[in-house]
C-alpha cells in the first residue's frame, strides 16, 4: 500500500485570508517536478501580509499503477487551493480540478520564492476572479 507522509512545520500563527499553495518540487527550492512524478509537494499558506511554509508532503506511489497514482495524489493535496507543477497531463489536471485544486504549470524550472512573492503582490493589486473566490471561501 502506498502512503504519503505530511511533515507539519510550526509557525508563528495561522494566517488571516489565506490560501493554500502546494508546489511539485524535488529540491524544496524550485518548481522542477512533473505532478504525477512529484515524491515531494512543499505547501504554503500565502496572504497579502505574506507567507509562510506549512507542511512537505511526500506521497510514495511506487506500488500504485496508473490512475489510481493520480488518486492518490489529489486525496493527498486536499484543502490545497492551489498545485503549482513543471508539467500535468489532461486527465490528471482534471482530477485535480475536480478535487477543488487549481494546477498551474511553469513553463521551466523556478524558484518557489519568487512565485510566493507574485502571488503575494497580486493579492495586494488586483487578483482575478478565482483567486477572490478562493480567498473569500478561506475566510
Amino acid at each position: 500500500m502506498s502512503e504519503s507522509v505530511k511533515i507539519k512545520v510550526e509557525g508563528s500563527s495561522p494566517m488571516k485570508n489565506a490560501m493554500k499553495v502546494a508546489f511539485a518540487t524535488k529540491d524544496m527550492e524550485n518548481i522542477n517536478a512533473h505532478f504525477g512524478g512529484a515524491k515531494e509537494f512543499v505547501i504554503y499558506s500565502v496572504s497579502k501580509d505574506g507567507f509562510e511554509m506549512n507542511e512537505v508532503l511526500q506521497t510514495d506511489t511506487s506500488k500504485l499503477e496508473g490512475d489510481d497514482k493520480t488518486d492518490f495524489k489529489v486525496k493527498a493535496l486536499s484543502g490545497v487551493n492551489i498545485m503549482y507543477c513543471e508539467s500535468i497531463g489532461g486527465t490528471a489536471a482534471a482530477k485535480v480540478i475536480r478535487g477543488g485544486i487549481n494546477p498551474m504549470k511553469v513553463q521551466e524550472a523556478r524558484p518557489i520564492e519568487d512565485v510566493l512573492q507574485e502571488l503575494m503582490q497580486m493579492l495586494n493589486t488586483n487578483p482575478p476572479p478565482w483567486i477572490k473566490k478562493i480567498i473569500s471561501s478561506e475566510k
